[in-house]
Parts: C-alpha cells; sequence; structure tokens
C-alpha cells in the first residue's frame, strides 16, 4: 500500500528581532507515493517554511495543525526519527561538514536509516554506480562532505543522498538554484531516477517553471502570504510562466 503525507490546517511561526512571525497560515496538502507536487510562489510566500517544518528544523514552530505520515504525527517526532520514518529533505543551502567524508558520511546515514550497516561490498558497488549516474567523479567518494564543492556538486550530492537512501517522500527546497542547464538536467534525470526505482513521493519547491520541464508535476500548488491560493494540474505552471505572481499579489494587496 502505498505510504501517505498529509499536511493539515498547518499554522508555522518563526522567530525573529521583533518577536515570533506568523509565516504559514492554515496549509492543507496531501502527497501520495509516485506523486510529484510542485509549490511556486513569490519570495517569502512560505515555501522553505514549509519544507523546514516537515523536516523539524528547531527555528520553525509549529503553532496548530498536523503532519500526517501513514497516519503517525510526523511532529512528535525527533529529526532522525523523521529521516527513518522515510522522510527527507535536500536544502536550499547544503552545509559543509568538515572532516567526514562522503563514503563515511552516507554509510553512517544508511546504517541509522536500515538499522543495519550494508555490506561494504555491495554498498560500494551501489555508491559508485549512483555517482556515475550523476556525473560526478569517484574522489568525491573520500572528500569530506560538500567542503569546497561547487554548488552545482553540492546540489548532485544531494542528490547522491536521496538515491542510496531511499526515502518514502523527499522534499526539495530550491533544488535548481544555482544549476546551469546542463546540472539542472543531471539533478532531475537523479529524482526521476529514484521515483521510477522506488515509487518517491516528491515535493518540488521552486520559483521557476524551468526544473518543471525535466521533473513533471502531477499537482501545481501556488503558494501566497502562507496559504496555498491556487493549485492545478501541469496547465498552472505554464500560466505562471507567462503571467507571474501578478494575479495574486494584487490580490493580497
Amino acid at each position: 500500500m502505498a505510504s501517505i503525507l498529509e499536511i493539515k490546517d498547518l499554522h508555522v511561526s518563526v522567530e525573529t528581532d521583533q518577536g515570533a512571525k506568523q509565516i504559514l497560515k492554515g496549509v492543507d496538502l496531501t502527497i501520495r507515493q509516485g506523486e510529484t507536487h510542485a509549490i511556486m510562489g513569490p519570495n517569502g510566500s512560505g515555501k522553505s517554511t514549509l519544507a523546514y517544518a516537515i523536516a523539524g528544523h528547531p527555528r520553525y514552530e509549529v503553532t496548530s495543525g498536523s503532519i500526517l505520515l501513514d497516519g503517525e504525527e510526523v511532529l512528535e517526532m525527533s529529526v532522525d526519527e523523521r529521516a527513518q520514518a522515510g522522510l527527507f529533505l535536500a536544502m536550499q543551502y547544503p552545509v559543509e561538514i568538515p572532516g567526514v567524508t562522503n563514503a563515511n558520511f552516507l554509510r553512517t546515514a544508511k546504517t541509522a536509516i536500515d538499522g543495519e550497516a550494508p555490506a561494504i561490498r555491495t554498498w560500494m558497488k551501489d555508491v559508485k554506480a549512483a555517482m556515475k549516474d550523476l556525473r560526478m567523479d569517484s574522489s568525491f567518494a573520500e572528500r569530506n562532505v560538500n567542503e569546497g564543492f561547487s554548488g552545482g556538486e553540492k546540489k548532485r550530492n544531494e542528490i547522491l543522498q536521496l538515491e542510496l537512501l531511499k526515502p518514502k517522500f523527499a522534499v526539495l527546497d530550491e533544488t535548481d538554484s544555482g544549476l546551469d542547464v546542463d546540472a539542472l538536467k543531471i539533478v532531475s534525470e537523479g529524482v526521476n531516477r529514484a521515483k521510477e526505482n522506488t515509487g518517491l513521493g516528491v515535493l518540488l519547491i521552486t520559483h521557476y517553471t524551468r526544473i518543471l520541464r525535466y521533473i513533471k508535476p502531477d499537482f501545481v500548488h501556488v503558494f501566497v502570504d502562507g496559504r496555498v491560493a491556487e493549485q492545478g494540474g501541469p496547465e498552472l505552471a505554464n500560466r505562471l510562466e507567462e503571467e507571474g505572481y501578478d494575479r495574486f499579489l494584487a490580490v493580497e494587496a
């Protein structure tokens, strides 16, 4: 039976210098495994806040609502428990981890999620195959996580983790930002491969439609001022490319 991620009437605040500021103001969203949902909207509309709330970032406080994974309350889980349950976040700005090699990081993460260490020979074969598919030189396995990587290399490294850790749902927070056309295609191919191989459910956050040429959405949701202002199929993304967000912002104003 396919897994379901349900977001119900989600309200989220973040602490600022001026005090708590409400960002999400009642978001409802249901994603099933095998589906791709694109979240689009102008800057400051709450797209990344949704990603961080799902992942469990401590700065973001859920003031009401719920996030359910197969009926289990995600908000009661720690960050690592969310990963073990099958949630994955590809960050907009992947962090560097000095002193930890990619190979060690990936195997440690896989062990933590599965509850047992993968067999070395099989695991390294999988790692090398995934790196080859992502056009990553094999030397990246022994380099520290994201240290000295270019923006495109960091994004490929995120998708490498996605392919190897095999989550149920992936939240991709502006994975397309800073990528040239070639890197965008490679990263998109990796996401499509993961979806094809595991039935991955994808929540794809983006400003622009260009990544949607390579990762085809089943549903498009427009975020404005912390709410879903409109939703539809792939045709909605085409309309946004032609018209922008002015009609939504005019309503808000």
